[in-house]
């Protein structure tokens, strides 16, 4: 993977664990020559991680809705710092960047885009990797949601591998780099007049 896409908080969180993940993650890409995409704020674990990945000299490129191009949220040491005009276009140009996804801990902002990138995956739309760092345990409750949502008939099982997780950053990144995506299926369509 040349780059990837990283959905994370604009906070910092109350445990010192969340932020930590995210430095590591960023020493990771550096050392391994990933690329980093992600929202283009300064502030919270998204700064963090991108502070972290630009002091090693690693590549980020910022994708950043104009409402949210304000000082104080812009971070302004990325160089490649992409204007778009609304969160739907900043999701899909990140899509076009990147070869996969990984999800750190984070708010609504951070959930929507990685229940996105799973649905998309789901309707083989998407063919990336989608993984999750389950840092200090943090997604544990939306990972028994989604066992919940299986055992009541509203995700079938397999769709639950397309969603990788680990606690451990290694783990994670060996999984994205094994994951094959499912083969598409071939789909009748009938036109309804």
């Amino acid at each position: 993977m040349k780059r990837v896409v990283v959905f994370c908080g604009s906070s910092l969180g109350y445990k010192s664990s969340y932020k930590d993940a995210a430095i590591a993650l960023g020493y990771y890409f550096a050392k391994h020559e990933i690329g980093l995409v992600y929202g283009g704020g300064k502030i919270g674990m998204m700064g963090v991680l991108a502070d972290t990945i630009l002091a090693q000299q690693g590549e980020v490129i910022g994708v950043i809705p104009k409402l949210l191009e304000k000082e104080e949220v812009i971070h302004p040491n990325v160089e490649e710092m992409i204007v778009c005009k609304t969160m739907s276009k900043r999701k899909v140009l990140m899509s076009q960047l990147a070869d996969g996804y990984i999800t750190l801990p984070g708010g609504f902002g951070t959930l929507d885009e990685l229940f996105e990138v799973l649905t998309l995956s789901q309707l083989q739309i998407e063919q990336k990797p989608i993984g999750l760092l389950n840092s200090n345990g943090f997604f544990n409750a939306i990972l028994a949601q989604i066992d919940h949502m299986i055992a009541e008939g509203y995700i079938k099982p397999e769709n639950k591998k397309l969603l990788l997780v680990a606690d451990s950053i290694e783990e994670l990144m060996q999984k994205m780099q094994q994951y094959k995506a499912p083969k598409k299926r071939n789909v009748i369509q009938k036109v309804v007049q």
